[in-house]
């Protein structure tokens, strides 16, 4: 990891840890640091595979920027508003945002109070069902 980026990281990871909802557990999962659903919670697995768990929250340092990829974020309309809304009234640059990834290229405008208020607000009931919700309606698109 480059220097630049350890500090922000390490404080990242533990504001993701202090503020993760009950019964997420973390491990490495896609070579990162993953908060996932453990399979006795949820043994049908990511993708439908039984030996990999329902991924959630992912921390990652690539070279230009830190990466916070937040699945449940994905297919939450009302959820992506509010933390699209509350970034631009706390950060002065614009929101570099993927699907479900959120990436932060200045260490030093990391809004870290947002970050941690946004790992409290879905549950991991909440992300089953909305993981679920969101296989069924992409089985049927296609």
């Amino acid at each position: 990891m480059d220097s630049k980026w350890q500090e922000s990281y390490l404080k990242l990871a533990k504001i993701v840890a202090d503020n993760i909802p009950e019964g997420f557990e973390l491990q490495m999962q896609y070579g990162f640091p993953t908060y996932v659903v453990p399979l006795s919670v949820y043994p049908e697995g990511y993708l439908h595979r039984s030996d990999e768990p329902l991924p959630f929250i992912s921390l990652a340092a690539q070279k230009r920027h830190l990466a916070l990829y937040h699945m449940g974020i994905m297919g939450n309309k009302k959820l992506l508003e509010w933390f699209q809304e509350a970034y631009k009234e706390q950060v002065p640059t614009k929101l570099n945002m993927g699907k479900s990834c959120i990436r932060f290229t200045n260490p030093e405008k990391i809004p870290y109070e947002l970050i941690g208020e946004l790992v409290t607000k879905m549950s991991m009931e909440e992300w089953i069902n909305a993981y679920q919700k969101y296989s069924v309606a992409k089985k049927t698109s296609k």
